[in-house]
């Protein structure tokens, strides 16, 4: 069982890697739209990317209620890496064939380029 001290500096952890990953996607945002994709290829890495902080972004919502096992789970070590394991997630799915969402960014950066 947690004491209030351990649960709140979980608490401020969860907080402070959410925070981290929220700077994170708009520095990757920036660099997907800042123009330099000059290629097919590079605009289907972009669509990729997109979807993947997107799938990673509803993924983080499904888990966020879900609390750690003690007995079999990895305590505060899962806790704090979860975030990393959903984005994880994330990629795979896009690699997998997502959900559709990277061929339409795909489609409307190439749209955008031909004028």
């Amino acid at each position: 069982m947690m004491t209030d001290g351990t649960t709140a500096l979980m608490a401020q952890a969860q907080a402070s890697a959410q925070f981290g990953k929220q700077n994170n996607m708009a520095a990757r945002m920036e660099t997907l739209t800042d123009g330099h994709i000059k290629t097919e290829a590079e605009a289907r890495k972009a669509g990729e990317e997109f979807e993947s902080m997107f799938m990673s972004q509803m993924l983080s919502h499904m888990f966020a209620g879900i609390e750690t096992n003690e007995m079999f789970g990895g305590g505060h070590g899962e806790t704090m890496m979860r975030s990393m394991l959903v984005d994880e997630y994330a990629k795979e799915m896009t690699r997998a064939g997502g959900i559709g969402i990277a061929d339409a960014v795909t489609r409307e950066i190439l749209k955008v380029q031909e004028g």
